[in-house]
């Protein structure tokens, strides 16, 4: 049973935080570009971090990739919702831009990794979250391969964590399988997720 009021404002429902997470390589990314591209009334969160950008990423697009005396700063006038060091590296997510995406009605996305996921859940608990999964570990371990960004000891680190971080996937609401050449598929089960949410009798109410 939930406490909304039952009127017709149940017919404008509130907008979603939704939590887009899984292991390094799943395509997170990739996910997030496909969902971008059907100009859906969605805000991707652009996520702080201190480590340098990868040849193909921009800055204020992918990231905001600041220097560690601005991420410091950033924590210490309380700018973020929350933030991590990750693979020896900050990450943040900054409080304005979900502010502004609400006010406007759009749902907002934040693509983090699973220690940030859990995070979230805990300051937002009727966040919508949802897991990312490859159709296999050695198809999830050839594309970290591919990427060609890690060192032969990062991506031992990297496939040791991501063992451990799909251990926190019954804490997630949906899993959604991100298949080798099966993309749109992904996004087109993430988007029928985000509908039938909206749909739903109790809303997610999130303040940030």
């Amino acid at each position: 049973m939930c406490d909304n009021s039952l009127s017709f404002d149940l017919l404008h429902p509130h907008p979603l935080l939704i939590v887009i997470s899984g292991p390094s390589g799943v395509g997170k990314d990739s996910v997030l570009q496909a969902l971008k591209a059907r100009n859906l009334p969605m805000h991707f969160v652009v996520t702080a971090t201190t480590r340098s950008p990868r040849p193909e990423e921009k800055h204020g697009v992918d990231y905001f990739f600041v220097s560690l005396e601005e991420f410091e700063r950033m924590i210490a006038e309380d700018e973020l919702i929350e933030h991590a060091i990750v693979y020896n590296q900050y990450k943040g997510i900054p409080k304005a831009q979900i502010r502004e995406a609400f006010a406007s009605g759009k749902d907002v996305v934040l693509r983090v990794d699973v220690q940030g996921a859990a995070r979230l859940q805990t300051l937002y608990p009727n966040a919508l979250m949802i897991f990312l999964l490859p159709s296999n570990e050695q198809e999830w371990i050839d594309r970290l391969r591919r990427r060609n960004t890690e060192t032969p000891e990062n991506l031992v680190l990297r496939v040791e964590t991501a063992r451990k971080e799909i251990e926190s996937l019954p804490r997630f609401d949906y899993m959604v399988v991100n298949a080798e050449d099966r993309l749109e598929q992904a996004a087109d089960t993430i988007v029928a997720i985000i509908q039938a949410e909206h749909h739903k009798v109790c809303h997610r109410i999130i303040n940030v």
